[in-house]
């Protein structure tokens, strides 16, 4: 005998979870772009001497990614190539996006231009942005 699990909310979950996605791709966040496909995750961090941002990208061939700063205005971008579908798949569930990605961040002007240096590993994009040395003030003696 088959014991079969019936629950009878999970269309509604997967309605709800899809809904949710949709309603988060377009919620009006300005770190994406309208021609966007998806957007990476990212953690920034703020050191003394730099911020770092973490975005994870699993997926993308490091060759397809743009860092670019302009005005003060940090772009990553690039595009994962969708998964070749094989032709005999009964059921699909896809979570992982596909196709161009986009996100911007605003450096504040302590932020170092000249030296931000990017590397990836392991599916994860790590930019690095040095930030200025403050000009200290100094004492001007007075000579006679």
């Amino acid at each position: 005998m088959n014991l079969i699990h019936y629950t009878p909310w999970a269309l509604h979950r997967d309605l709800v979870n899809d809904v949710s996605r949709y309603l988060e791709r377009g919620s009006g966040d300005d770190s994406n772009s309208a021609t966007a496909d998806w957007a990476p995750p990212v953690d920034i961090e703020e050191y003394p001497d730099r911020f770092v941002i973490f975005a994870d990208i699993p997926g993308v061939d490091p060759d397809s990614i743009d860092v670019t700063l302009d005005d003060g205005v940090l772009t990553l971008s690039g595009n994962r190539q969708a998964a070749v579908e094989p032709a005999n798949v009964e059921r699909r569930r896809r979570e992982r996006a596909a196709g161009r990605f986009h996100r911007r961040f605003t450096l504040p002007d302590t932020a170092d231009a000249d030296a931000v240096t990017a590397s990836g590993r392991l599916g994860v994009l790590e930019v690095q942005i040095p930030k200025r040395a403050q000009a200290q003030p100094r004492r001007i003696a007075v000579t006679q």
